[in-house]
């Protein structure tokens, strides 16, 4: 695989801040374009590699956007307002950026541009039987809806690979403590406590460190990956909220409430298939329980506050 030329749409953000190092770790010419709605600090290591440029740009300003990629043989789309606190906040900033934009850009971006879509799995909705990527989607919230039509725009109308991600986890150093497991190993450590409402439920997850190995994968197996849409994560990583709880009591000592009353706002509860990716060599690296004694540690040494929010 030769150098390419590469555009990171919110590449300062969760999963574009462990994203990029990677890619320049690879030699390829990585430009990042972001709003900094939730700062750059994670950006400010590359500043003095000469493959790195950042552009910031709200993704809405199309015209910059569009003059942004004209020569970029590889977009990695990941702005976005992302998660249900954040979409419900804000709906029309959300609607605006998650699919307005999306749909304009699509429109400007030449035949020859791969274009790698970070998808969702909350296109899904609320699903009985084991999830593939032909389960009907049926998204019940507005980032679902949102992430589902841009998703669908960009299939039709680009030469896209989409990938639905399981919830990421992990440390980042744009660090997000509203994703489920992150946020149950803040609160086991600073709470001492932790209150699960439908303990039972069953998701699925994924390590940050993995989500951007699998765009690196993507862009290794363009040929092979190209056209199509892909659950990413992996089969061994399905499981119920109680048992990432019981996880986290192996790490750290606090009390664990299973609430018989009330209901998550996050109504995911499915088990995923993720054979067509595996079917292409990818697979996860960073298991549940490797992942919550990084946080662990990482979450030990920081100071609490509403920085690391979406909200």
């Amino acid at each position: 695989m030769g150098q390419k030329n590469i555009l990171v749409t919110g590449g300062a953000g969760y999963i574009g801040s462990v994203l990029v190092p990677e890619l320049l770790k690879l030699d390829h010419k990585v430009t990042v374009y972001d709003s900094l709605l939730f700062g750059g600090n994670g950006l400010l290591p590359h500043f003095k590699n000469p493959n790195f440029t950042f552009i910031n740009g709200d993704i809405r300003d199309t015209s910059k956007l569009v003059k942004s990629s004209k020569d970029k043989d590889v977009i990695i789309h990941l702005a976005a307002i992302v998660g249900y606190p954040a979409c419900s906040k804000n709906p029309k900033l959300t609607t605006e950026v998650n699919l307005d934009a999306t749909i304009r850009f699509a429109d400007a971006i030449k035949d020859d541009q791969y274009i790698l879509f970070g998808s969702t799995g909350s296109n899904y909705g609320a699903v009985k039987d084991i999830c593939t990527e032909e389960t009907p989607l049926n998204p019940l919230s507005l980032y679902g809806e949102t992430k589902t039509e841009a998703e669908k725009y960009l299939m039709k109308n680009c030469n896209t690979t989409a990938y639905r991600f399981a919830t990421a986890f992990g440390l980042s150093p744009r660090l997000r403590l509203d994703l489920l497991v992150n946020d149950f190993v803040s609160k086991s450590i600073r709470d001492k406590y932790i209150v699960v409402y439908e303990s039972h439920f069953m998701r699925t997850f994924i390590h940050v460190h993995d989500i951007a190995r699998s765009f690196i994968h993507a862009i290794n197996n363009q040929n092979k990956l190209s056209g199509e849409v892909f659950n990413v994560g992996s089969n061994k990583m399905n499981c119920s909220k109680k048992q990432i709880c019981e996880y986290i009591k192996n790490e750290v000592d606090y009390y664990l409430h299973l609430a018989d009353f009330g209901k998550d706002i996050d109504e995911r509860n499915y088990v995923v298939s993720y054979d067509k990716i595996s079917k292409t060599g990818f697979d996860t690296t960073i298991s549940i329980e490797g992942g919550i004694k990084e946080l662990v540690g990482g979450i030990s040494v920081i100071k609490f506050d509403n920085q690391y929010s979406n909200v």
